[in-house]
């Protein structure tokens, strides 16, 4: 024991000339740079975007031992799903990386262990609901004793990094289970789509008879426009103004992310936003407008990756 936990007190490392990348591994997955791996660990799901929101429990409602005081914060989000030999129960692979993030500077905002201080809601919270860890994950076992949760934070001149851990014991199958996620203080850039004129918008309307409208923000699983939308949606505004004849529809699309229904409602609800923006704030008349939803039915790449997806999440017009 004493070896694993002295081999574990330089676990957290500034600089690194690259992560670890196992055999066994899920392909394209690699160890956060901040962190190595319990020895033996394999990882098992993998998800990494450079500038992301992130729910992470920060306390529980003691009265009904619910997950609460949630930490919502922005910036580059590293999730990672380590399975680890059953030999290794969950205590002793948090004790590890408690010390080694304590060496590393990090200090706890909140831990907790079992149903006794973590509550019985907090190991559905974070496997099920898709807030914390994102539900395609797997890897979950409800109702353990051994259920472990730790959430910490380093700043410094480098920025800002949170550190959470969630590790469980699976006994039925000999093996522990943890769930590390990093988020990292990131500015987010908002320079990388080239807004179209309106008449650029007329252009590809005309040529091709709909036309990707770049430009138009949402936050994640949600539908309220954000102000930095502004510039594209007066852009549309302007063609449609000047042309009072065009009928368009404001066609909505996400990734294959989530379940379907949800995301049917997702990309209606974020093209109905953009119509209602257009009428009421642009003056847009709105027997011209039409807002449909077609969630992931109408992709233009892959979504095996992010990139992809994210070309995928997008606002149209096409003309009626």
């Amino acid at each position: 024991m004493l070896k694993t936990i002295l081999s574990f007190v330089f676990l957290v490392l500034l600089i690194v000339d690259a992560p670890a990348v196992f055999a066994a591994d899920v392909k394209g997955s690699s160890d956060h740079p901040l962190l190595s791996r319990f020895p033996g660990a394999e990882i098992r799901n993998y998800l990494r975007k450079n500038y992301d929101a992130a729910v992470l429990p920060a306390g529980i409602i003691k009265d009904k031992k619910a997950p609460g005081q949630l930490l919502e914060l922005e910036g580059k989000v590293t999730r990672i799903a380590y399975r680890i030999p059953g030999e290794h129960s969950a205590l002793e692979v948090l004790r590890n990386y408690e010390k080694a993030l304590q060496q590393g500077g990090f200090e706890t905002l909140f831990a907790c262990h079992g149903p006794e201080t973590c509550g019985p809601d907090m190991m559905p919270f974070i496997s099920l609901e898709g807030r914390v860890r994102p539900t395609a994950f797997g890897d979950a076992v409800f109702g353990s004793s051994s259920e472990r949760v730790l959430l910490t934070r380093r700043s410094d001149e480098a920025g800002e990094v949170h550190v959470f851990l969630h590790v469980v014991d699976d006994a039925s199958n000999n093996r522990t289970y943890l769930y590390q996620e990093i988020v990292e203080g990131a500015q987010l850039e908002l320079d990388q789509i080239k807004v179209l004129q309106a008449d650029e918008l007329q252009q590809s309307l005309e040529r091709q008879g709909y036309v990707t409208v770049p430009g138009i923000y949402f936050d994640s699983a949600k539908a309220e426009i954000k102000p930095e939308s502004d510039t594209a949606l007066s852009e549309m505004a302007k063609l449609l103004s000047s042309h009072p004849d065009l009928k368009v529809y404001v066609v909505g699309h996400t990734d294959n992310q989530g379940s379907l229904d949800a995301n049917l409602t997702l990309s209606q609800s974020r093209a109905q936003a953009v119509v209602q923006a257009l009428h009421t704030s642009y003056g847009v008349k709105a027997e011209n407008l039409l807002a449909k939803g077609v969630a992931s039915f109408s992709p233009v790449a892959s979504n095996a990756d992010e990139k992809g997806r994210a070309r995928n999440r997008r606002v149209e017009l096409v003309v009626q």
